[in-house]
């Protein structure tokens, strides 16, 4: 258990992510009574004290008594939220970010003169304990900040820590991925009821497919290209498939999506949400 557990904890914007940040908290040795939550509805706020023993507040007063704020709110409202909790956050604050595009420059202008700042880009396997945090330092982030910040994110799964100037390419890849691999799910569950399987058996199938060899990959040790030759032997079904993939350029396109991934969030860093 972190020492730091024993400091308070303030998640601003408890939505779904949010959310699943305090379950594993508090499963991780955080007390209740040490987590503060603010919510824009009552009844959200009345929800949330009931589910986990939590004390909701206001933005300011979570400004005033937390020791580490983590802005978990939507980039578009960070601005808003700033300019509420800067007359009330000391330089003796962690304030960790996890809004997606926001850069740590942009709230350490906003807050006080070297407020240690941390940012953090979660994606939604968080919601099962199966998360990939990628965890960037602020100008005045210190060591202990960041492994503040590793031990409130690694209760809900992995974390991971990059240079800042990463962050837009681990977005594109992590925070993004879980959608590719649900698109991919969706097009061979298709797949399989044109080969004439019913929709349910198809998607079991594939599904644990998927678990199955995303373990291999965590366990195993071994290189994906390993992993795949394993399955593939000559003249057989799967090399046959892996011919269509290449003849539809199905590796470029997702290089090519990647990419995109990656300029669009270039883009929301800089303000264009257009």
């Amino acid at each position: 258990m972190s020492s730091n557990t024993s400091q308070k904890v303030a998640v601003l914007g408890t939505g779904k992510i949010g959310e699943a940040l305090l379950s594993g908290m508090i499963r991780g040795g955080w007390a209740p009574a040490d987590l503060l939550v603010t919510t824009r509805r009552q009844e959200r706020a009345d929800e949330l004290r009931t589910r986990y023993g939590v004390t909701p507040v206001s933005n300011a007063d979570a400004a005033k008594q937390a020791d580490t704020l983590i802005l978990a709110c939507k980039p578009q409202d960070m601005a808003s939220l700033l300019d509420e909790l800067a007359p009330h956050v000391t330089a003796d604050r962690l304030v960790i970010s996890a809004a997606a595009g926001i850069t740590t420059s942009f709230i350490e202008e906003r807050l006080a003169e070297r407020t240690p700042v941390v940012r953090v880009m979660p994606n939604t396997p968080v919601l099962v304990d199966e998360g990939m945090s990628v965890i960037s330092a602020g100008s005045h982030a210190t060591a202990d900040a960041l492994a503040h910040a590793e031990a409130i994110f690694g209760a809900v799964g992995k974390t991971l820590r990059v240079p800042e100037a990463q962050q837009d390419a681990c977005t594109a890849l992590s925070g993004s991925g879980p959608a590719y691999f649900y698109f991919l799910v969706e097009a061979m569950t298709d797949a399989g009821i044109l080969l004439g399987l019913p929709r349910d058996k198809a998607h079991d199938l594939i599904v644990q497919a998927a678990v199955g060899a995303s373990v291999m990959l965590r366990d195993s040790g071994e290189h994906p290209v390993k992993l795949r030759e394993n399955v593939t032997s000559p003249a057989g079904t799967t090399i046959n498939a892996i011919r269509e993939l290449e003849n539809h350029g199905v590796r470029a396109a997702l290089i090519a999506a990647l990419e995109a991934a990656r300029d669009r969030s270039r883009e929301l860093a800089s303000g264009n949400n257009t």
